[in-house]
């Protein structure tokens, strides 16, 4: 008998959030042992429920998602993302110009494959959300990753990104706020990364899922708001805001310059025809969400689980000799940086493996996020505070016996 392979189109593609370790993890899970994933945003693992009213809104209305809808989603879902561009300052959106997907992920890959031939480039953050990566090379593109800048608090690399452009490269992609380092960038910064896209002719493609979950103030600026001359691709859903990660609703907003993009637009929606349309019951969540009370703001705030959470998973990382982190301004993870002179460490992976077995604590290795360097690791801090003080407590006992 002959065996069956894999595409050779997969050869390349990694997703190690999901990967090797995680297996091991529920290897462990099946013989009976607690294990505490630190590995993923999956607020509902935690007890951080979808906000009743949504919840209540989407049974409601059941009886009306039983068949398809218009392959870029549901009017009423769409004019209430159409309202939030208005809100956020992104000019000339059109209901057409909106496309719902099961989750950013869906809509990711559907851009790319849109997009890219054969060995066309894409800027991508280092350390990066993987599935930017993954969904490139999948849609046989190059992925470019640009350098951003641990001592100056996560922020991309100007220079870096100048000059990795080329002949080739077609667009340049920001998470913002960002996923694993909680970076949230200024508009200056921003203004910059469009000018290089003005001036190249690049598309922007923001990544912008956690723009609600925001602490000390800051402020987060839209990057299609800046500009109408460069064509924006801006993502968002309800997976973190909304803590609706299982209902797999996401939305991708084309604004900016959208006259020179027909043909491009016509191939994202022809694949958007081909899947027929996002899952029903997941848009009838959207209105409501984004027009009713925003309870992240309350969760983010002084005193709110998320702002407690980050502030005792931060001291407690710092804390441990060697072990150093910049704080997120954003997003719900740390990204915390093992000193290499106490550290020496040759394999991350292992050492997140490692912990695995001796703590049953998952996490995931920097390298994962398509970053150079092993001394690294991304921290999830969804668990209470009385888990998390555990969790830290334990790390940074495993982390000193790990350096002797």
């Amino acid at each position: 008998m002959q065996n069956y392979y894999k595409s050779a189109k997969l050869d390349n593609v990694c997703y190690e959030i999901r990967g090797v370790v995680m297996r091991e993890a529920r290897r462990l899970e099946e013989e009976g042992h607690r294990v505490l994933k630190l590995n993923i945003g999956n607020p509902a693992a935690f007890e951080l429920d979808v906000p009743e009213e949504i919840q209540q809104d989407v049974i409601y209305n059941m009886q009306q998602a039983q068949g398809y809808v218009e392959s870029k989603g549901l009017f009423s879902a769409r004019k209430a993302v159409m309202h939030y561009c208005q809100q956020r300052g992104i000019d000339k959106v059109d209901i057409d110009d909106i496309f719902l997907g099961n989750g950013v992920s869906e809509l990711i890959v559907m851009t790319m494959q849109a997009m890219l031939n054969t060995g066309d480039e894409v800027l991508i953050p280092a350390p990066d959300y993987p599935l930017w990566t993954a969904a490139v090379t999948l849609s046989s593109g190059k992925p470019v990753h640009y350098r951003c800048d641990e001592e100056q608090n996560w922020f991309p690399d100007i220079d870096d990104i100048r000059k990795k452009i080329t002949n080739r490269t077609r667009a340049i992609v920001l998470i913002n706020p960002n996923n694993p380092t909680g970076s949230v960038y200024s508009p200056e910064l921003l203004e910059q990364v469009i000018e290089l896209a003005r001036k190249h002719n690049l598309i922007v493609l923001s990544d912008e899922i956690y723009d609600k979950i925001l602490y000390d103030g800051t402020q987060h600026v839209s990057t299609a708001s800046l500009a109408d001359d460069v064509l924006f691709f801006t993502y968002n859903g309800l997976s973190k805001n909304y803590r609706a990660a299982g209902y797999r609703s996401g939305w991708m907003i084309i604004s900016g310059a959208k006259h020179l993009a027909k043909d491009l637009i016509e191939g994202i929606d022809m694949l958007s025809n081909m899947r027929l349309c996002a899952n029903v019951p997941a848009q009838l969540a959207i209105q409501t969400a984004l027009g009713g009370y925003q309870s992240i703001n309350d969760l983010v705030a002084p005193g709110g689980r998320l702002y407690e959470q980050r502030e005792t998973a931060w001291r407690m990382l710092n804390d441990i000799p060697g072990v150093s982190c910049v704080k997120p301004q954003g997003a719900l993870y740390l990204f915390p940086r093992l000193d290499p002179k106490k550290f020496p460490i040759v394999n991350d992976e292992k050492l997140v493996l490692d912990l695995l077995l001796q703590e049953r604590i998952l996490l995931v290795q920097g390298s994962a996020f398509n970053i150079d360097d092993k001394q690294h690791l991304r921290v999830v801090f969804l668990p209470r505070k009385d888990t998390l003080e555990d969790a830290m407590g334990r790390l940074g006992n495993f982390l000193t016996k790990y350096q002797q």
